[in-house]
């Protein structure tokens, strides 16, 4: 078997493993989302989004990318086999990881009121963000350890302790959410965070014996992955600043219900169908980060990502499509049924996002912190504009076109950056693959938007068939 043949299983079998973690976490979010939709309404939807837009942005501002820019350090440690370096590593992340949950938490209830504030136009939700300030520390520690974990390559317990969390944070938030109904979302939002630290921690990596590294030695070693994620967090930040704005603003221009129908909406379009890119991501950055000073292997290994992402997502995508009306019926409920001519257009654009997902990991694995900040600031600016510009021209079904143009301007964008900043290439079957799943997704979408149903349910099945068969050649060669 030659070493591209072992690349393409080795990124088969880890999307295989998390894509069954994902599976289960999709399994746990359809039956969180339905019962937060029977009970709670569209109103608990939009609290959701709010909230957990508020999490994320608050994680993002105060974690300083390390979640993924100590992997790239934990990762080429792991290369070198020095078992004394890698501990120390291991000793630092952790060290940073409580240094910045612990700010992250004070600077959360610092902001509180002015959060609820923007958010709510109110003071009626401070204790809200309190709340949020716990979930916010425990991120950091869980983020942590999962750093490690990926770094290492040891994806079957990054993936064990995942599920359990996952699993477990379920469990505690369905009688939650049926006793305490709207009072029930900071409570269930708090809880997936403790029950994910918990595992985490009660599970972490042993292998490597602790370390004592005093606060001189750990600013010092964590610096230069600290360098990084500071750039990753300003760009990181930026984008979920930008989503933060526009559900306020949504909220405050349409009701919290409207911004149920897009968080509904941009879950199925963006989330459920990404998180077959967050199961490849686990096993191809940290390749990616080993072999970054090499532009021959970076070409090929991006060339095959982009590859096998695409064969994996046009089936997906075309599913999805459709089958989008029974979907948002079982996720969801009738109330929901206005999002469907958005999902179908959405689904366009991640086609896109697969491609630039697979080509902006160079900028992470070259550590070039400076030309992240700039691709992600470009296209978080250009999000914001796209969503508030088509929503006022054409609704829901407009953020639909907007999400496609927004992955369209940005793969433009990071092709750039990839082909003429770092002077790589893609291979010629690469470019192939691209332009067949365009053909196969816009025929899917136009045909089922234009009531032609049987002949999408054909293009459908043969190019399921036609990329499994890919898929399989894939992996014999």
């Amino acid at each position: 078997m030659s070493k591209k043949g072992g690349i393409s299983q080795l990124t088969m079998k880890a999307m295989g493993i998390f894509g069954g973690v994902q599976m289960m976490g999709i399994v746990c979010s359809i039956i969180r989302t339905k019962l937060v939709a029977m009970w709670i309404g569209t109103v608990g939807v939009g609290l959701f989004g709010l909230f957990n837009n508020a999490l994320e942005m608050l994680n993002i501002a105060t974690n300083l990318g390390i979640r993924s820019s100590s992997v790239r350090d934990i990762s080429q440690a792991a290369e070198q086999k020095d078992s004394n370096l890698i501990a120390r590593i291991i000793a630092v992340v952790r060290k940073w990881s409580l240094w910045l949950g612990l700010g992250g938490a004070t600077l959360t209830l610092a902001l509180a009121p002015l959060l609820s504030q923007i958010t709510f136009g109110s003071q009626d939700h401070i204790w809200g963000f309190v709340a949020l300030s716990i979930a916010v520390l425990l991120m950091a520690l869980t983020n942590g350890e999962q750093a490690v974990f990926q770094g290492l390559a040891q994806l079957k317990k990054l993936a064990r302790i995942t599920v359990l969390g996952t699993v477990s944070g379920l469990l505690v938030s369905i009688p939650l959410f049926y006793y305490l109904r709207e009072d029930s979302v900071l409570p269930s939002i708090v809880a997936y965070a403790v029950a994910n630290a918990a595992f985490a921690l009660i599970l972490r990596n042993k292998e490597y014996p602790a370390v004592k590294v005093n606060r001189t030695e750990t600013v010092t070693m964590g610096r230069e992955f600290v360098k990084l994620g500071v750039f990753m967090t300003i760009g990181n930040f930026v984008t979920i600043l930008a989503t933060y704005i526009f559900n306020a603003w949504l909220n405050n221009r349409s009701g919290t219900g409207e911004v149920g129908l897009y968080q509904a909406g941009y879950t199925l379009i963006n989330k459920y169908t990404g998180l077959i890119l967050t199961a490849l991501g686990m096993e191809y950055y940290p390749r990616l980060a080993r072999v970054a000073q090499s532009r021959i292997k970076l070409r090929v290994f991006v060339s095959q990502e982009i590859n096998i992402a695409l064969l994996v997502m046009v089936p997906v995508i075309a599913a999805f499509v459709l089958l989008r009306q029974p979907i948002v019926n079982i996720l969801y409920s009738n109330d929901f049924m206005d999002i469907l001519p958005f999902i179908s257009w959405g689904m366009m654009g991640i086609i896109f996002r697969a491609v630039s997902w697979s080509m902006a990991f160079v900028i992470l694995a070259k550590g070039s912190g400076k030309v992240y900040l700039l691709t992600e600031t470009l296209s978080a600016v250009t999000g914001l504009a796209l969503n508030i510009v088509f929503y006022n021209q054409w609704g829901l079904v407009g953020l639909g076109y907007a999400f496609t143009m927004w992955y369209v301007i940005y793969t433009a964008i990071i092709a750039v950056v990839y082909f003429a900043y770092y002077r790589l290439l893609l291979s010629p079957m690469c470019m192939a693959t691209l332009a067949w799943a365009i053909v196969v997704t816009l025929a899917v979408v136009l045909c089922t938007e234009g009531g032609m149903l049987l002949p999408a349910v054909a293009i459908a099945i043969v190019s399921t068939i036609a990329n499994g068969f890919m898929l399989v050649k894939q992996w014999k060669r």
